[in-house]
């Protein structure tokens, strides 16, 4: 019998923290599926939610069930829907689009100018059961745990920055080494750069860094020199590619200076309000820059799980794991900076 309440993590107020609360499960349209949420993982934007920080004040109505990150199965589905069953398991796409732009109407689906985000916009997974339309329900293969499916959200981000430009046999850097970053060195060493190296100035992320990705330089540019880790890679004229996830002013300009002439970046690090650039640099040594949103609906799915299958681990970025009763630790593991991925256990809940 379908429950008719369910517990949640709500922004209830517009102040520091999240709550638990008992809200309605959510009624689903014709063309809409509804999950019950085994698995959630804690995102970085949840954190500027939970922190209120000014961004969130901006963006997130209050109040509202948060989070975008999720594993589950479906539990009931829109009269609509013809594709997809009940008891299956599934991940999804957390950006809701229209389908009259001209982005949209081009198969571009990624780049719909009215998109709106679960948990950030509307009701979102951090929730025993989550409303989604069928046409974002991503399925999960058997062999894909509830666990990784949780951080998929995350993984494509990181897919979706890697592989902007082609990696195989290429040099990569990698500044940035939270947990993004780190899947898309494990990606890039995936798809067959010949050298890839991460930069930060966090020991212990470089270290998880280290301990989830196979033969990765490590570098914290605050005690090494990239000009000597360039050398002893014997790269004479630079990085070829470089993937931005820190959103620090300083780790691009240090990224610019160590590309070779030509080199290829893909941004995903978002730096707070405006940054000097220095835009000769960038135009005299010919590079080209491309500012990276979400993932590519519905190709960074389909690429990531088939590198999933096909032999990418980065289960090891999940460093903790909480039941949901404890949230309110797992956001405080996320932001000690001593963490990779954070998982919530929606399942230790007593059934509705």
């Amino acid at each position: 019998m379908r429950p008719n309440t369910m517990t949640a993590l709500e922004k209830s107020k517009a102040t520091e923290g999240l709550w638990m609360v008992q809200a309605p499960v959510p009624d689903i349209g014709p063309d809409d599926v509804l999950i019950r949420v085994n698995k959630t993982g804690i995102c970085g934007t949840d954190i500027h939610i939970w922190n209120w920080d000014d961004w969130a004040k901006a963006t997130v109505p209050v109040p509202l069930i948060t989070g975008h990150e999720f594993a589950g199965e479906i539990v009931e589905l829109g009269r609509n829907v013809t594709d997809l069953n009940i008891g299956q398991r599934c991940s999804g796409e957390g950006h809701l689009i229209g389908t009259d732009s001209r982005q949209s109407r081009s198969g571009k689906f990624h780049l719909d100018p009215g998109t709106r985000g679960i948990g950030v916009n509307e009701q979102g997974a951090f929730a025993q059961y989550l409303r989604l339309p069928a046409f974002n329900v991503v399925p999960l293969p058997d062999d894909i745990s509830d666990d990784i499916g949780a951080i998929l959200d995350p993984l494509g981000n990181a897919v979706h920055t890697a592989l902007s430009f082609d990696l195989l046999g290429e040099d990569v850097i990698i500044t940035g080494a939270g947990p993004i970053g780190i899947m898309a060195a494990a990606v890039a060493r995936h798809a067959g750069a010949r050298n890839v190296v991460i930069t930060d100035i966090n020991d212990v992320r470089l270290s998880l860094a280290a301990d989830v990705v196979p033969n990765l330089r490590t570098v914290n540019v605050t005690t090494e020199d990239l000009n000597d880790v360039m050398t002893e890679l014997n790269l004479k004229e630079g990085f070829d590619v470089g993937l931005e996830m820190s959103g620090n002013q300083a780790a691009l300009d240090q990224m610019v200076e160590a590309m070779v002439m030509g080199g290829k970046i893909a941004l995903l690090g978002i730096p707070p309000g405006k940054s000097p650039v220095d835009w000769s640099r960038i135009v005299f040594k010919a590079i080209t820059i491309k500012g990276v949103y979400g993932r590519e609906m519905f190709e960074t799915w389909y690429k990531m799980i088939a590198m999933l299958q096909n032999g990418l681990d980065v289960s090891r970025v999940i460093t903790h794991r909480f039941n949901v009763e404890n949230f309110a630790d797992g956001f405080t593991a996320m932001k000690s900076g001593a963490s990779g991925k954070v998982v919530l256990d929606w399942r230790t809940l007593p059934p509705k």
